[in-house]
């Protein structure tokens, strides 16, 4: 199976350098990777790298805790966008969902929805976290709130994507939304099992790997 199709090439460590990046952009045009995914600073950057290539450029809000207000997300967002990002992958909070304030928790999406209008709009509902009730609640408010994805993990909490929670989300989206399976994904057949069970985006740092047919040993 091509997976190059289905993945975010994902560099969102803190230690991340320019170098680092375009190295991630060479390698996202080398094997003609949906996406990369990198934290908002670099986005300039691979927007240069990238020109011409047809790779994406998704960025994070409110990344990795979901804790800043909606105003911050949105204004964070708007700025992404502005300095040539094609994707937004943002953090709900977290706080609120586990505390049942699910109108909270849709009303902070549909802000960032609002300011990322022609844009895509993935929305990490972080499932390590939750229930499953909570992330049956948390995929709806998602899809509610207008965003074209749901994206399981941020790779920086206690676990990343599992088969049955792209498989809950997928019940729960029933066609209205896509899914993006992030962190976890170790080998090909992993990656051929999320997509199996509905995920129809892979965000990894060990995609190299994957589409060679290796081991991600990359860490998320």
């Amino acid at each position: 199976m091509n997976l190059a199709p289905y993945i975010d090439h994902t560099l969102l460590k803190a230690t991340a350098t320019p170098a680092d990046i375009v190295t991630l952009c060479q390698e996202a045009r080398q094997y003609s990777f949906k996406a990369v995914c990198i934290n908002p600073q670099h986005v300039a950057l691979c927007r240069s790298e990238l020109a011409g290539s047809g790779v994406l450029i998704a960025t994070v809000c409110g990344f990795p805790l979901g804790a800043t207000t909606s105003e911050q997300k949105a204004d964070e967002a708007r700025m992404s966008i502005q300095n040539g990002a094609d994707e937004i992958d943002m953090v709900i909070a977290i706080g609120s969902a586990l505390s049942g304030d699910w109108d909270y928790v849709q009303a902070d999406i549909a802000a960032v929805r609002a300011a990322t209008t022609g844009k895509v709009l993935k929305v990490i509902i972080e499932t390590c976290y939750l229930t499953d009730e909570q992330k049956e609640r948390a995929t709806e408010a998602a899809v509610q709130a207008g965003a074209e994805f749901v994206k399981t993990s941020t790779g920086f909490g206690t676990g990343g994507a599992t088969l049955a929670d792209v498989a809950l989300m997928s019940r729960v989206i029933a066609g209205r939304a896509e899914i993006k399976a992030a962190g976890g994904v170790r080998t090909p057949a992993d990656a051929e099992a999320m997509i199996a069970a509905g995920a129809t985006r892979l965000g990894t740092s060990g995609g190299v790997g994957l589409v060679a047919g290796q081991q991600n040993t990359a860490g998320y």
